[in-house]
């Protein structure tokens, strides 16, 4: 290990272990909803626009999160978004109807927008230019373990009860421990205000743009809708833990081979094969896989889509840094952010009205028209325009597990 690394990791322990707490705990209360939902007779369309109803307060938090900390700081900011978090993770079972659900979990969405925004800005005041690389990183590792971890308490407590969203207000609270103990200075700086433009980040990456769009449509479709269609399949609250989580280790461990990979070649033939992929494995996990089948073997098919599906957004983005002017990060980065999120939010939404019309066939049917869409185009772009020369390629490096519009992008751009 680098020895600027080695020195930093101390105070970085802290905030990295404040963000995993967050992480645990908001993607406990996503799986939690969905299957608590169900149970409580929403249609899938209702289950589908709570999941979306995060991501539409993911785009609105990144966006104007930034007002809020220049005015009252990074501290209170996150004081303030966290009490707010833990409050709102307890509404939902004190209210038991999908508007108010999806009000409260846009609400969420929001604050968590916050909150990560400010643990990357202090990640951000504790790196330098030489280890800034291998700490985002570490900070894209750490979301994707949180997320298997938040998804493995489901089975610890009912869903159908209480227990389980007072733990998901615990977790999000106690992220207030380490943040407030730790020795990392705040950054001096709020964050600056960043000008998007969209059709020139069209003109720049055309598959980069429909690919975000692509991406945050079905991995917000799997995370919002995949407890529900595993348990129309028949898994129990444990079984439906473990499948959630098998899609997310897939996703931990292919994520720095597939990066590396596409390093070394046309990033957009991996993302053409790993969508393939993924449309082929549910294709034969709807068509060839029979009901009694062993529930093992569903784990791995989770854990193969996962993997082919979850690095996919990270490597899209290193592509649109590839083909973008090196003054130009930031603003595509932003612009990414709002094509994502507007593919998650309406994701689940679609696969949710799919389900409610086909059934849980719904859902795979509305990832695989999305996956092969995004290997067509791909396929057609490369056509179109060759790859960057390698020369001119960055350094792969993993997104976090919700990307959003993040302080660690204008000083990693200063270090280019």
């Amino acid at each position: 290990m680098p020895s600027s690394l080695r020195n930093t990791l101390p105070t970085l322990f802290a905030l990295l272990f404040g963000y995993a707490l967050m992480q645990i705990g908001n993607t406990l209360q996503g799986t939690l909803l969905s299957v608590r939902g169900s149970l409580e007779h929403f249609s899938p369309t209702q289950i589908g626009a709570v999941g979306a109803a995060f991501w539409v307060g993911i785009v609105i938090g990144s966006l104007w999160a930034g007002r809020v900390i220049k005015q009252v700081g990074h501290a209170r900011t996150f004081a303030a978004l966290a009490a707010v978090a833990s409050s709102v993770a307890l509404l939902h079972l004190l209210v038991i109807t999908p508007m108010v659900w999806i009000a409260a979990r846009g609400l969420t969405g929001f604050c968590f927008a916050g909150l990560f925004i400010v643990v990357e800005s202090w990640l951000n005041a504790a790196a330098t230019p030489r280890n800034r690389g291998q700490i985002l990183g570490l900070y894209g590792m750490t979301g994707l373990i949180a997320g298997i971890g938040g998804q493995m308490l489901l089975p610890t407590s009912d869903p159908a009860g209480f227990r389980l969203f007072c733990f998901a207000a615990i977790l999000i609270s106690l992220a207030l421990v380490p943040m407030a103990l730790s020795r990392a200075s705040a950054p001096a700086h709020a964050i600056g205000e960043v000008s998007i433009d969209l059709r020139r980040l069209y003109r720049q990456s055309p598959f980069g743009v429909v690919g975000a769009v692509l991406c945050g449509m079905t991995t917000s479709s799997f995370f919002a809708l995949g407890p529900v269609w595993a348990q129309q399949r028949g898994l129990s609250t444990t079984e439906i833990a473990v499948f959630m989580a098998c899609g997310t280790l897939g996703g931990f461990l292919t994520t720095w081979p597939l990066g590396w990979l596409s390093d070394r070649m046309d990033r957009r033939y991996v993302i053409i094969g790993a969508s393939a992929m993924a449309a082929t494995i549910l294709a034969a996990l709807v068509h060839f896989v029979p009901e009694d089948v062993d529930v093992w073997l569903l784990f791995i098919y989770g854990a193969i889509f996962g993997g082919s599906v979850i690095p996919t957004y990270s490597i899209v983005a290193a592509h649109v840094n590839d083909m973008v002017k090196p003054g130009e990060f930031v603003s595509a980065s932003g612009g990414l952010l709002i094509l994502q999120g507007l593919g998650a939010a309406s994701g689940p939404i679609i696969a949710g009205m799919a389900m409610s019309q086909f059934g849980r066939l719904g859902l795979p049917y509305v990832v695989i028209v999305a996956q092969a869409l995004m290997a067509l185009w791909g396929a057609y772009r490369s056509l179109q325009r060759p790859a960057p020369a390698d020369e001119d390629k960055e350094d792969f490096v993993p997104e976090p597990a919700i990307p959003v519009g993040t302080a660690l992008l204008p000083a990693h751009e200063s270090a280019r």
